[in-house]
């Protein structure tokens, strides 16, 4: 590799983020953009990307907002396909999406249960599956998971939750091993508590954030641009060699 190469430049790649619209997918959007990709935004309303989708445009990119709620089979397919025919290809796929609000293990309903499935796991593996199956035509693609600390250390309330988000690790490195030999790297990132409009209404309680603080060695909770900004370099020339990872993004929080 030229050493003077810009390791992350993305100029010429596609992206396409899942749940784009806000927090840490916004981010995420942003950052490669930035980088000089063009982005397709997953929305699981597709007016909600608007402003995201001007910003983008304000840089230069090309950006194509579509509609895709994970949890729906005929989303994900649609919202694929309306990318891949206006750009012809995607290199890079961020599965953001993912849902879990706390609920005590025994008032866990089945309908509670289902959901959190649907969105974190069947809809991580069914966007992997169709957006892996157009890089396996490409002999290429690059796919980043939004994972979690949760997936490594229990979480009060949060069971199923913790579940999804350990095995949204596990199936990182099922998905790298089976799809190394078509140069598609495969990996994830796994960010503790961060400030977003999703967590707000528990991070703002003064007494929950302490709490969480004091569980973290850095002392504080992260901001969406610290988990964007690993999942660019996973996504680039710089991390070349990276597959099967899940990259702790916590505050030094597990390795207590």
């Amino acid at each position: 590799m030229n050493p003077n190469q810009n390791m992350y430049d993305l100029t010429g790649s596609v992206a396409l983020v899942t749940a784009a619209a806000r927090g840490i997918g916004q981010a995420c959007a942003l950052a490669l953009a930035e980088s000089g990709a063009d982005i397709i935004l997953g929305l699981r309303r597709k007016e909600s990307g608007i402003e995201l989708a001007e910003s983008i445009r304000k840089m230069g990119r090309n950006v194509l907002p579509v509609q895709m709620d994970v949890s729906r089979m005929d989303e994900i397919k649609s919202g694929v396909r309306e990318g891949l025919n206006h750009f012809k290809r995607i290199d890079i796929l961020v599965n953001n999406a993912g849902i879990g609000a706390p609920n005590p293990a025994e008032d866990v309903t089945e309908k509670d249960f289902d959901e959190t499935l649907a969105v974190n796991l069947k809809g991580t593996f069914f966007v992997s599956r169709e957006v892996g199956r157009i890089m396996i035509r490409q002999q290429s693609g690059n796919i980043i998971n939004i994972g979690s600390q949760a997936g490594f250390v229990a979480l009060s309330s949060e069971s199923v939750y913790c579940m999804t988000k350990a095995a949204i690790s596990h199936l990182t490195k099922c998905l790298a091993l089976e799809w190394a030999p078509y140069n598609i790297r495969v990996n994830a990132v796994a960010p503790t508590f961060v400030k977003t409009p999703g967590t707000r209404k528990w991070l703002d309680d003064p007494d929950f954030l302490e709490s969480v603080k004091a569980r973290i060695p850095l002392g504080r909770v992260g901001q969406a641009s610290e988990v964007a900004l690993p999942v660019l370099f996973l996504a680039s020339q710089a991390a070349s060699l990276i597959t099967g990872e899940t990259l702790m993004i916590d505050g030094g929080w597990t390795i207590r």
